[in-house]
């Protein structure tokens, strides 16, 4: 009877650890699964590419083949605005999902400023670090360029690139650091720009045939991460400093457009999104992979030969006309995004954020945000139409307009212009303008150029969307009528 027991007790004991193991294994199995189900995610930014800088938005002269059939594959959008029209400010933008005003970061962040990103921020790095994403950058930061701001203090476990702009050099004729009374950039004779892996600086960029490698260097790191990631979900950021002034193209590319040195760099970006498209696909995961391309804020104008174009609409760079921030944007992911669709809703790159954190099962940071969830649009839903309105803020804190449906109301406000003046040839850059506006109503369904002002014959539109005006200098603020707004919060400052 003592033996009988003995083995029951055994096998009871032997029962319960296997299926104590079973369950460890099944839980393994599950966490295993959920990660294999969570798309990886490619995010391509160019730096001043305009609206009408790709062959599927108009461009002509020189052949965008990869971006096409990105084009093809997915989803092309028609009415997609970057946060502000200018480099750190937009950059602040998409990765927090936030107006960069709302957390204090505007215009382009020089060499010598004394804040960045704060820690206090969300980015999508972060967020997708919530579900075990392995997280890379290679490109323009432009957030900060002392350790405390650049990316692996936020979110991303590797970094490769330029901490700011291309033109930003940070030494002056006789070695100096630059400062604000230093010549402008593109008058430097001895140019050094630091190319930062991690947070160190590894070398330098020295001419301009350096500046011509760095298309082909990000695209690289891009393969390569993909390559050593390919066995766990990864979140890749890949953003060019082209076609940014000055322009740079590797030997491979020169004078094969019939555009000239733009042309050619185009022709090298098209390149390099080809060659991420044949990583994902050689290394088995094209099919689990959202890629999104789109660009910082539009064309610097005043560059002539070596600007882009804003495909008709008003403006450039540096402005809250259509032509400074609305921005080509394709988006792609099989069995997902519908194939060769054209999308005219209204949405935005601080819509990104929360997207991914719909689509992940990402908790959203506790503060405030301004994106929406735009999963709906990506899907193709019919009626969908996640976002109502858009902010136009430039400067520090200008609210200059609002966009609300098809319409856009246009503040008052001063602005620099490149019309009615020349601009330069060859890598310098021609005047700016001095114009201002009054109030003024645009119907953008008709009038993407903006040249008729419709505010008479719709009285009650005008009404609406001043509602609208309200509670963004309520939440917000506006330097141009004095108000401080409720919901702002500071950007990161130098603490060593």
């Amino acid at each position: 009877m003592k033996k009988l027991l003995n083995s029951f007790n055994r096998y009871t004991v032997m029962g319960v650890f296997i299926v104590l193991l079973l369950a460890l294994f099944s839980g393994f199995s599950a966490d295993q699964k959920e990660k294999e189900k969570l798309p990886n995610v490619v995010l391509i930014f160019m730096d001043d590419m305009g609206y009408g800088d790709l062959a599927s938005y108009g461009a002509i002269n020189y052949e965008t083949p990869n971006l096409d059939k990105l084009a093809m594959e997915g989803m092309r959008f028609t009415n997609f605005y970057a946060a502000q029209a200018v480099c750190s400010a937009s950059r602040a933008g998409l990765l927090t999902g936030c107006y960069p005003n709302r957390i204090g970061i505007s215009g382009a962040l020089m060499p010598w400023a004394k804040i960045g990103l704060s820690d206090k921020e969300m980015t999508i790095a972060e967020l997708l670090k919530q579900k075990g994403y392995a997280t890379g950058m290679a490109g323009k930061w432009h957030l900060g360029y002392q350790k405390q701001f650049l990316p692996l203090q936020h979110g991303f476990d590797e970094y490769l690139g330029l901490p700011y702009s291309n033109d930003m050099w940070p030494v002056d004729f006789d070695g100096t650091p630059i400062t604000k009374k230093s010549p402008k950039p593109w008058k430097a004779k001895y140019p050094q720009l630091p190319l930062i892996e991690g947070n160190e600086k590894i070398k330098e960029i020295r001419n301009l045939d350096d500046q011509g490698s760095l298309t082909t260097i990000y695209t690289e790191r891009a393969i390569d991460f993909i390559k050593r990631n390919k066995d766990k979900p990864f979140f890749f950021y890949l953003a060019h400093s082209m076609v940014h002034v000055p322009l740079g193209v590797s030997d491979k590319f020169k004078g094969k457009s019939k555009q000239g040195l733009f042309g050619d760099v185009m022709m090298e970006i098209d390149w390099s999104v080809g060659e991420v498209m044949k990583a994902l696909k050689e290394n088995g995961v094209e099919d689990n992979t959202l890629v999104i391309f789109t660009s910082d804020n539009g064309p610097w104008l005043n560059f002539g030969n070596h600007a882009g174009s804003a495909g008709g609409l008003r403006e450039g760079k540096g402005t809250s006309w259509e032509g400074g921030q609305r921005e080509p944007c394709i988006v792609k992911w099989s069995g997902v995004v519908p194939e060769g669709v054209i999308n005219n809703k209204l949405s935005a790159t601080i819509d990104i954020l929360p997207t991914l954190a719909a689509i992940t099962g990402s908790e959203l940071p506790d503060h405030k945000i301004d994106g929406v969830n735009i999963l709906s649009l990506f899907k193709g839903e019919k009626n969908a139409n996640p976002r109502d309105y858009f902010y136009y803020y430039y400067r520090k804190n200008s609210l200059e307009g609002i966009r609300m449906g098809h319409w856009k109301l246009v503040l008052p406000h001063s602005y620099r212009s490149y019309k009615g003046v020349l601009p330069g040839n060859d890598g310098f850059p021609g005047k700016y303008a001095k114009d201002s506006t009054g109030l003024a109503l645009y119907n953008l369904r008709r009038d993407p150029g903006e040249h008729y002002d419709v505010k008479e014959l719709y009285p009650d539109v005008v009404d609406d969307i001043m509602i609208l005006v309200g509670q963004a200098r309520e939440d917000l603020g506006d330097e141009l009528t004095g108000y401080e707004g409720k919901n702002r919060r500071s950007a990161g400052r130098i603490t060593d």
